[in-house]
């Protein structure tokens, strides 16, 4: 856009020389049409500088590149710098540059661990380094837990140190709630993300088992299969009641359904005090950040220049460089505690939003605050495997429009999508598969997903559509018989989670149960942390957005638009709740 307008004033004013030009030249006779040069803004292309950035600090980098922007910033060529800000999740846009689909000037993920990581596993696959020079920290975001204030308050705050043992204590007591004197909370209802895509998720089980060996750095690969690291940890996903993709999501769903719903979740400084400043009219409570006493994650935002790459030339990356001499520049670092972030230098003050009516701690500082040692690759590894053995499994029902309507491209897409899923699933998981269309039909009963993953993928490819949609009636029956099987495993003591995707591209057309009926009597009345809930895909333009929508919501699942060239992320984001 700004290249745009900068040509478009150069044009402009070619415009009017070129006036000028011709009245003059006409009345001498002298006009030249090889005499009239173009300026050098018309020839000279812009450099762009694409930016991959973990969320958290998007909102500075925004603001700064404007402002960037606006000093007419130019390369030693004097070519014009733009820079495009681009929101990406840690894990995943690390997989998508090893990938070849993602080809930024520059990655930062949310912290250093990550690149530890890219680097490993690119140096796997070529002949060079993807970066000529180290990553650099940009500015401080640190990681800890988001908890209503009375809980915490309840654990002692602000005047008692909280760490992470608290927690993990907490996690493990069968009374939950009640040693700290409030039986009625129940026990700890706790949320996180996955640790194989966000970076708030692979620092809370970091911190977790720092918290657990007592330690602050050195952690190794082996370490993190000792058996009291498994048994914390598995009793931690015990209590587990929703894992997720993104935070954001998870401190929506705790201003949405409120404490009975989740009580703390990982989280970054800059989120939880943002939902005190921005959406405090929806939060039963206020919320507080937990510094917790054995230490945290000080994550600098490392800013990588990948200049080893093919893709990136000398002038993007001698741009690249310049970006990041004025992001830590003092003035920038000011700009950044606006945005809720901390500064790297501890003379730029901390501002008046970070504060403790904000919920926060404002002379919080790696000084005074242990700043835990990122992982490296091998031990970050480790820590996504455990986390993949220790985590609650999931039972899940698979529930498919086949209608008409998703006849050609629509049934294609979706039913490779949905075998794809079945392959990514735990072998201990368990899932079952139901279809529509103007009734309802069992594909296959829930069963272990080692047992019937394969050939269910199989048998979804050669699924067809025609006639009309029972979504109403799929819905009833796919809640009726996951609600059996759910509390027939909790009356043998299991302990999992249950799901039901629900993939449609209209609304119910059999009218055999009505929208009100269905909400009703098949539908939950009130949402329970360990109910199942309902992950609703909007498939194509025409879906019934509005009420599966409703229905997920109803569940305390996610209603996620799609289309056939996303469908598969959208299945990936699905596995992350689950």
């Amino acid at each position: 856009m700004k290249r745009a307008r900068r040509t478009f004033l150069a044009i402009m004013g070619l415009t009017a020389v070129g006036v000028v030009a011709i009245l003059a030249g006409s009345k001498q006779g002298l006009i030249d049409s090889g005499s009239l040069k173009v300026p050098d803004i018309l020839t000279a292309e812009s450099v762009k500088v694409s930016i991959a950035s973990a969320v958290t600090k998007n909102k500075w980098l925004e603001a700064a590149a404007a402002k960037f922007e606006s000093q007419n910033a130019k390369t030693k060529s004097g070519k014009p710098i733009d820079i495009e800000i681009k929101n990406v999740l840690s894990g995943t846009s690390m997989q998508n540059i090893l990938d070849g689909k993602l080809q930024p000037v520059v990655w930062s993920p949310g912290e250093e661990s990550w690149t530890a990581q890219f680097n490993d596993r690119w140096a796997g696959g070529h002949n060079r380094a993807a970066m000529t020079q180290p990553c650099k920290p940009t500015i401080y975001t640190p990681s800890g837990l988001a908890m209503w204030q009375p809980m915490a308050e309840a654990l002692g705050w602000p005047s008692k140190k909280i760490g992470w043992k608290t927690l993990i204590d907490l996690a493990a007591d069968p009374q939950g709630w009640s040693r700290y004197g409030h039986p009625e909370w129940g026990k700890l209802k706790l949320g996180y993300t996955h640790p194989q895509y966000s970076n708030a998720g692979l620092l809370f089980l970091t911190s977790s088992i720092y918290g657990i060996t007592g330690r602050t750095g050195g952690l190794k690969a082996e370490q993190v299969y000792e058996p009291r690291v498994e048994q914390a940890l598995g009793a931690m996903a015990q209590h587990t009641a929703k894992y997720g993709m993104l935070t954001t999501d998870l401190f929506d769903m705790m201003a949405r359904h409120g404490p009975d719903y989740l009580h703390a979740i990982s989280a970054f400084e800059e989120g939880t005090v943002r939902m005190n400043l921005e959406r405090a009219k929806e939060l039963r409570w206020p919320l507080v950040f937990l510094f917790p006493s054995e230490g945290t994650f000080w994550s600098g935002q490392p800013y990588c220049v990948l200049d080893g790459t093919e893709w990136v030339n000398d002038e993007q990356a001698e741009a690249a460089r310049m970006f990041f001499d004025f992001l830590v520049a003092a003035e920038q670092q000011s700009l950044a505690v606006q945005h809720l972030l901390r500064p790297l230098d501890a003379n730029v003050a901390t501002g008046s939003l970070l504060t403790a009516e904000n919920g926060t701690e404002p002379k919080a500082r790696p000084e005074t605050v242990p700043a835990f040692q990122s992982p490296d690759a091998a031990t970050s590894a480790a820590i996504i495997d455990q986390f993949l053995t220790t985590k609650r499994k999931a039972t899940v029902m698979l529930v498919l429009d086949v209608s008409g309507s998703m006849y050609g491209e629509a049934i294609r897409a979706a039913t490779e999508a949905t075998a794809a899923f079945l392959k990514r699933l735990d072998p201990r998981d368990r899932v079952g598969v139901m279809v529509f269309n103007d009734s309802v039909s069992v594909v296959s009963e829930v069963q272990p997903a080692s047992l019937v993953a394969e050939g269910l993928s199989g048998r979804v490819l050669n699924l067809v559509s025609g006639g009309g949609t029972n979504l109403h009636g799929a819905v009833c029956a796919a809640a009726k018989t996951m609600d059996e099987i759910r509390r027939a495993g909790q009356a043998s003591g299991e302990n999992r989670l249950y799901g039901i995707i629900l993939l449609s591209d209209g609304a119910d057309s059999i009218g055999e149960i009505s929208e009100n009926k269905m909400f009703q009597t098949c539908l939950p009345t009130a949402i329970e942390a360990d109910g199942t809930k309902v992950f609703a895909i909007a498939f194509g333009e025409g879906a019934g957005k509005n009420v599966l929508g409703r229905i997920a919501n109803v569940t305390g699942g996610a209603m996620f638009p799609a289309d056939a060239i996303s469908i598969d992320q959208t299945y990936l984001k699905i596995s992350a709740e689950q």
